[in-house]
């Protein structure tokens, strides 16, 4: 079970974040983090759950303005479960002598399970198992199992099995000093002998969210006798309960909980849907076997398999298994995008990011149902992108770089910087690149499914609408005989003006420039792939004129890249002026310098001065394009990348980037897996590891770096497979790393499941029967049709 057990041995305040974020337990609908049920948030510990898609916007004074956020709320603490022996003090993991503490997080059925034994100061030893599950087949219930047990003495103890609903958004340092009071309460009570119920509605979004907790006491297999009380304590309701332990007899206290929103569907109230459900569960062993049926079948369609690499194994499965925690089946009905740290913590308010362009491609590949839905939560919000695009000064859509509930732009207008402990002005709603990572994941996830009809009623819409926006920001030169972008941030983020400049901004960012053509192109190429009455439907809806098509045509032809003088793609005009960073001294006086522009500012200077870079930026257009296609991207520019122009261009930005985002590695790992695989692999592990390992210092309790996580397994699966669905075929080209000896996965593509088998010396790939037409396969340079229920075998040359 090595590859599907993350363990913890003993209690370290110092990792207690980082273990509630890696241990968050979760099926689509809601999550909850790893915390100990009998912890409260208090610097140490911080209980979070958190359902999927639901806001509520506070203002607060910043340095002596308001300002409004909108945060993915924190909802009432469904885990608490408090324990003492006799009338001793509620046993805190601080204030008593653990003797041992072990955590294992079995990933393969979703169970978080613990073991505890503590010595009072009366020298009584007691034992405590916990399981716990947040129901990944019946979304709305979660179970906690605990059984005690008397070691070396006989007597009473005392549980308090409750909710609380006096919690607050809290879970971020940086952000305390905001308002984090998000509930108000509506009602708390006991519903029966056995259940007690909680309703809290959000303040600004009037969002009623209802949990109902039903506990039982088993001993032996039969109800033990107990006395049962009701606590209520501020916003918190439980029962009270005192049981009789004879020693080395095992006791279980077992609480079912339910938990409903009012925005949920098929409910008449959300309280009164809660007390049903409760009442109506089943036992936790009984749950329980649903629940892992249900992780099984996940697992049957997600699962990466790799051999003689355990530990790889092991985190891969971990950073899938957050994935599908977060957005999974049961999310697929919701109106919600992907959180950038999922549903783990309160890190970057729960908002939508681009960090999806990492995410999406590994879900399209296992299951296009769900992305379509994640792409739907940008389509309901397109008559918001396109008011941004005016207030922008621009036509067609701009989606915002952060987005939450309803699709306006939810970036900060300053952020703290902890180092220097000043609020500064955050120009990152520059950073217009979100689009096209939108327009990427539409393309990429027709080019799996081949669907004519998302085209038509979501995919070329949104498409044509991302398209005008940036033909809008294009400006012509006409003494370069240029089309040029200005004022815009890449996915860098270290620059966001120019030094000594009025405006922020750059100009020509060669991301942004070279996208917008391709994105141009795509949205020409999805008109065409319409059939005639369709594109007709689509030019009539949106208006779209001949003279716009041309214009897209001439952009696409003659967008600006700017070049360094030894040939290098230049990151943004004018970044070869600037100053190189000393960063060997930067290295020796500070350690870790991933985050820079914190440094630097907290030094009074800034990132805008120097030839550094947080992440990928040019990097990313080989990210995204395969060498072929940027050169040929390039070429309809007319511009003729020398034969050396791509590997020094990666060589330059390399030496510049301080990685300050765990988003780095994957990209850089992707960019050198065909010319440098050594170090490609060291860029892998390191952005495997990232979260598991907290690299950032502390951002990984926060919540978990969901692009990142995704990342790393989008580079097993497409990247070292060399996997890509272009054109209508699903095309392959492996280089597997030799700690990669064998790779097994399945896929879905164009209404078939396909079964891949890779290892160094050979190919193999089998299509399951169904009704879907043949598909086609390539290999390198070879196509061959595969119909259901085909097998294709290859030995493969070895790549140098």
């Amino acid at each position: 079970m090595i590859a599907w057990t993350l363990a913890y041995e003993g209690f370290d305040p110092g990792q207690q974040g980082l273990r509630e974020a890696l241990c968050t337990l979760g099926n689509g609908y809601f999550a909850t983090r790893g915390a100990l049920p009998e912890a409260r948030a208090d610097g140490v510990n911080y209980p979070g759950t958190y359902v999927a898609g639901l806001y509520n916007r506070l203002t607060s004074t910043v340095a002596g303005r308001q300002v409004e956020n909108e945060d993915m709320v924190n909802v009432p603490n469904w885990l608490p479960l408090d324990f003492r022996v006799e009338d001793g003090a509620w046993v805190r993991l601080g204030d008593v002598d653990v003797i041992d503490h072990h955590q294992d997080l079995d990933l393969r059925a979703g169970l978080l399970s613990r073991r505890l034994r503590w010595r009072d100061a009366a020298g009584r030893v007691t034992r405590l198992e916990q399981r716990r599950f947040v129901h990944m087949d019946k979304p709305h219930l979660a179970g906690l199992d605990s059984t005690f047990v008397a070691e070396n003495w006989s007597g009473t103890l005392q549980v308090r099995s409750g909710l609380d609903g006096g919690v607050t958004n809290s879970g971020v340092q940086r952000y305390r000093s905001l308002n984090g009071q998000h509930l108000q309460l509506l009602g708390a009570e006991p519903s029966s002998d056995e259940v007690v119920e909680l309703e809290v509605q959000t303040n600004q979004s009037h969002v009623r969210v209802a949990e109902a907790a039903r506990t039982r006491v088993v001993r032996a297999g039969s109800p033990a006798p107990i006395h049962r009380g009701v606590v209520r304590e501020g916003g918190y309701i439980g029962h009270e309960l005192t049981l009789e332990l004879e020693q080395d007899q095992p006791v279980t206290v077992e609480k079912i909980v339910a938990l409903y929103t009012s925005r949920d569907r098929a409910i008449s109230e959300c309280r009164h849907q809660a007390r049903t459900a409760v009442q109506r569960a089943g036992g936790f062993d009984e749950l329980l076997i649903g629940h892992t049926r249900a992780w099984d079948r996940m697992w049957s369609r997600y699962r990466i398999a790799i051999h003689d690499n355990d530990r790889a194994e092991l985190v891969l499965h971990l950073h899938i298994f957050h994935l599908l925690q977060t957005v999974s089946p049961n999310t697929i009905d919701l109106d919600v995008g992907v959180p950038a740290r999922g549903l783990h913590g309160e890190a970057y308010r729960g908002h939508i990011f681009w960090d999806e362009l990492f995410i999406f491609p590994f879900l399209n590949f296992e299951s296009p149902t769900l992305t379509r839905s994640l792409l739907a939560y940008r389509h309901r919000r397109l008559d918001e992108a396109r008011y941004l695009a005016r207030e922008a000064g621009g036509e067609g859509a701009c989606y915002p770089w952060q987005s939450g509930s309803d699709g306006r732009e939810e970036t900060q207008q300053v952020h703290l910087n902890p180092r220097s402990g000043r609020w500064l002005p955050d120009n990152s709603h520059l950073q217009r690149h979100v689009n096209i990572a939108i327009a990427y994941n539409i393309w990429q996830h027709y080019q799996v499914t081949g669907s004519i009809e998302f085209l038509r009623f979501q995919g070329a819409e949104m498409l044509i609408e991302i398209a005008r926006f940036f033909s809008s920001l294009a400006t012509f030169n006409p003494a370069l005989d240029r089309y040029e972008i200005r004022g815009v941030m890449g996915p860098d983020e270290y620059h966001d003006s120019y030094l000594g400049s009025d405006r922020p901004g750059l100009d020509n960012n060669a991301y942004t420039n070279v996208m917008t053509a391709w994105l141009l192109l795509r949205a020409l190429e999805a008109l065409e792939l319409l059939p005639p009455h369709y594109r007709q439907e689509i030019v009539d809806e949106l208006g779209l004129a001949d003279f716009e098509l041309e214009r897209w045509r001439d952009v696409s032809a003659k967008m600006r890249v700017v070049f360094h003088a030894d040939g290098v793609i230049s990151q943004f005009e004018g970044y070869e002026q600037l100053e190189e960073l000393d960063w060997e001294a930067y290295r020796r006086k500070y350690g870790n310098i991933q985050r820079l522009d914190r440094i630097l500012e907290a030094e009074g200077d800034t990132t805008n001065r120097y030839k550094v870079s947080k992440q990928a930026d040019v990097l990313m257009l080989l990210y995204l394009l395969s060498a072929d296609e940027l050169r040929e991207l390039l070429d309809g520019l007319g511009y003729e990348l020398a034969p050396d122009a791509i590997p020094a261009t990666i060589s330059y930005y390399l030496a510049r980037t301080s990685h300050g985002s765990t988003l780095s590695g994957v990209v850089h790992a992707w960019v050198l897996s065909r010319s440098d695989r050594e170090r490609a692999w060291e860029f892998f592990l390191q952005a495997l590891e990232s979260d598991v390992f907290d690299v950032q210092g502390g951002t990984t309790a926060e919540g978990v770096h969901l692009g990142a996580m995704a990342g790393t397994v989008d580079i097993v699966q497409r990247c070292f497979t060399g996997m890509e669905a272009r054109g209508d075929v699903l095309r392959f080209n492996p280089t597997l790393p030799t700690e990669l000896p064998d790779v097994r996965f399945s896929v879905h593509y164009r209404g078939h499941r396909v079964d891949v088998t890779i290892t160094q010396e050979h190919f193999w790939i089998a299509t399951r029967p169904g009704p879907a037409p043949p598909i086609k396969l390539g290999l390198r340079d070879k196509v061959v049709d595969l119909e259901p229920g085909g097998v294709v075998e290859i030995d493969l040359e070895p790549v140098l």
